[in-house]
């Protein structure tokens, strides 16, 4: 991909647009659907551009995950085109055209950031106000986070246009904020933790200013809402990266903030790393067992197995360790309840076979899950393989029938004839 201006970047007045020879997306890799819209509104006379990360992934020949769309018609103009169109958001007024049951294809008004003299008077009214002020796609690109996020692909003669630089950063393979990485971390804290994720997925560098921004602003994490850091750390394990994101997040000083005093043990990183491969064997996140590997290494100091603690202090032990981060992150009942089992149930393997209880255990439905946290720490930690063979093998036979003594005759039940009701003689 040729880049015409080595220099581009955010101090140009005029965009770089690379035209259509220059590039390598082809609508053929452009979803059908989205196509559609954009060639709807590029016909009644609206500007209409593929935004966001999907020109990024085709840039850089991956499949995106899904398709936005930026646009100068308003929510209303934009419903007005499309019968399968509905608005959404309260603050944030999206238009989300349907396809089917299951294809959603969001179009986004272009927006700006007002000036200083256009802000109400009532602070309560300055969130709605600075995310509805409609505006150019060169004012729209400078409200987003990244570079490499603001490059749009316009419909009307297949170009990229770039406002801010995001062409030179694919190139350089650098992750760089648009604009002061304080002032931005500081409006949203947990576009850091979007910065480690695009590092980590893309294998792109962090460059100096975004580095220097995390570490000033990493206290400010503590702040943002529990929900969305914990759906960000569960993105994280669903994408392959959480071990790299949260190494990183250590590094930098965002991951005690981030996990309300979270600090890992010893073989923290180890295991996550093979808990986030097991993952992507199995196809899906356990969030139960993730809670659990995060503790497991203070798990051990609180409950060391040379103590021989009883079940009833262990158990105690563990819902104790667990209850800060599961009230700090509001997580159910059942969800601790899960974390705890599976400390406790690592807690029975390493203690070894032959103790109270254990015929109880092998038959509880949860103990397979057990087994294979142990496993996986067994593995990180450097543990005794043979041991964990061993309980795999008792686990094995914990439902095989005994084979029936062949002496042993078959019970019969002898059962009184029943009498025949005789007939009343018949009258004459």
């Amino acid at each position: 991909m040729a880049i015409p201006s080595p220099n581009a970047n955010t101090s140009s007045d005029s965009p770089v647009i690379l035209p259509r020879s220059a590039h390598s997306i082809s609508r053929s890799q452009i979803d059908e659907n989205t196509l559609k819209v954009l060639y709807r509104l590029h016909r009644n006379g609206y500007q209409a551009f593929l935004v966001g990360g999907s020109v990024r992934d085709l840039l850089l020949n991956r499949a995106p995950k899904d398709f936005d769309i930026g646009t100068d018609a308003t929510p209303q103009q934009v419903k007005k085109l499309f019968r399968n169109c509905f608005l959404v958001g309260r603050r944030f007024r999206l238009a989300h055209v349907r396809f089917g049951r299951d294809e959603v294809i969001e179009v986004a008004t272009f927006r700006r950031h007002p000036r200083p003299d256009e802000f109400p008077e009532d602070p309560d009214e300055h969130s709605f106000f600075v995310q509805n002020q409609f505006g150019t796609p060169r004012e729209d690109a400078f409200r987003r986070d990244f570079t490499i996020n603001a490059l749009f692909y316009n419909i009307a003669d297949f170009s990229i246009v770039d406002h801010v630089g995001g062409l030179q950063d694919l190139e350089n393979r650098q992750l760089r904020v648009i604009g002061d990485p304080q002032l931005r971390f500081a409006e949203d804290p947990v576009r850091m933790l979007r910065a480690l994720e695009f590092s980590a997925r893309l294998d792109f560098s962090l460059d100096a200013q975004t580095l220097e921004g995390i570490r000033e602003k990493a206290p400010l994490i503590a702040g943002a809402a529990p929900a969305r850091v914990r759906e960000k750390l569960m993105q994280f394990f669903r994408l392959g990266v959480g071990t790299d994101v949260l190494q990183r997040a250590q590094t930098l000083g965002l991951l005690q903030p981030m996990l309300a005093g979270y600090q890992p043990g010893a073989t923290t990183f180890k295991l996550l790393e093979r808990l986030n491969q097991h993952f992507k064997k199995s196809g899906g996140v356990d969030e139960g067992m993730l809670l659990a590997a995060l503790f497991i290494d203070r798990f051990w100091q609180k409950c060391p197995l040379n103590a021989s603690l009883p079940i009833s202090e262990v158990l105690q032990s563990a819902g104790h360790l667990l209850t800060p981060y599961s009230t700090h992150f509001h997580l159910s009942h059942g969800l601790r309840h899960q974390a705890r089992e599976l400390l406790v149930g690592c807690y029975r393997f390493a203690r070894g076979l032959g103790h109270r209880g254990q015929k109880r255990f092998l038959h509880n439905p949860e103990t397979p899950r057990s087994l294979q946290l142990f496993r996986l720490w067994t593995q990180a930690s450097g543990g005794d393989p043979e041991l964990v063979e061993i309980w795999e093998k008792n686990l094995h036979t914990r439902h095989e029938p005994a084979d029936k003594p062949a002496s042993q005759p078959t019970r019969r039940t002898h059962r009184r004839p029943r009498r025949r009701r005789q007939s009343k003689p018949a009258q004459v």
